[in-house]
């Protein structure tokens, strides 16, 4: 049998493909040794960004539970992973640099509200639990519905600025009926639709309803300087009449000047249902 013959005879490829594989399979298995030896231990781990509540205890502890292996070896999906466990943490990136290092680079959450009973809510409305002792307003809804409850917040937030208002509490009721508190008290049921108008109305009609009230006339004559009297804020306000609002004053009192606003002969309009 010619050479050329025995090269190409079946036995003689299964041979060289045998023999090419165990090459590579020895190969394979330098490299992993190579690669598994203490020579690349991972001895630093560095974070690259600020953070203002990951603690440098919490990453260290992360990483003498989670870091396994060398430079090479190491499972950075599973370091990031662990990281991203940690409750301030939004997001978290992690690479090796030669030649024994590890950087972490770390986006934290950062509180926007609290969240139903026990948790935070950032600005995207990504739900999160951690402690934190700065006052936030409080936000409420059914599950799922946190960038929902985020977006009408900001939305509404931006209406009552201009009143010098501040949203303490917004509700989405499990009945898709949104509600809202004010730092100084106030109620504000905005029902289930046109909850942008109907709140804009409000912000409109607030000034000239409710502003400060010229002192009376008696008082003026004897003190002409005698300042506006402070006004008075209603208690609650029902947003969810089709044409106007209701309210409802301390002690059942409407301020001065508010009753002379109104038409006489205007029956009382029950609110929408909605």
């Amino acid at each position: 049998m010619t050479s050329s013959e025995l090269a190409s005879h079946p036995l003689s490829q299964v041979a060289r493909v045998l023999t090419w594989g165990a090459l590579g399979l020895l190969a394979y298995g330098a490299t992993s040794w190579l690669a598994a030896q203490p020579w690349f231990a991972l001895h630093n781990i560095e974070v690259k960004t600020p953070v203002a509540h990951v603690t440098e205890a919490q990453i260290r502890l992360v990483a003498e539970r989670q870091v396994r292996g060398t430079f090479f070896t190491v499972d950075l999906e599973r370091v990031r992973n662990s990281l991203e466990k940690l409750p301030w943490v939004r997001e978290a990136r992690v690479e090796r640099r030669w030649p024994d290092t590890l950087v972490v680079s770390l986006a934290e959450h950062v509180p926007l509200a609290r969240w139903n009973d026990n948790a935070l809510v950032n600005e995207t409305g990504d739900v999160f639990v951690a402690a934190v002792a700065e006052r936030l307003p409080r936000l409420s809804g059914p599950e799922d519905s946190s960038a929902e409850v985020v977006a009408a917040y900001r939305r509404h937030q931006a209406a009552l600025a201009p009143l010098g208002m501040t949203i303490a509490e917004l509700r989405l009721s499990p009945r898709r009926a949104w509600r809202i508190r004010l730092d100084n008290g106030m109620t504000l049921a905005l029902g289930r639709e046109q909850t942008d108008a109907r709140l804009a109305r409000f912000a409109a009609l607030y000034p000239r309803l409710f502003g400060a009230q010229p002192a009376p006339q008696a008082v003026l004559a004897a003190a002409p300087d005698t300042p506006p009297a402070a006004p008075i804020a209603p208690v609650t306000v029902d947003l969810r009449y089709p044409d106007g609002f209701a309210v409802r004053m301390p002690g059942g009192k409407a301020p001065a000047g508010f009753a002379a606003r109104m038409p006489d002969g205007i029956p009382p309009i029950k609110p929408s249902a909605t």
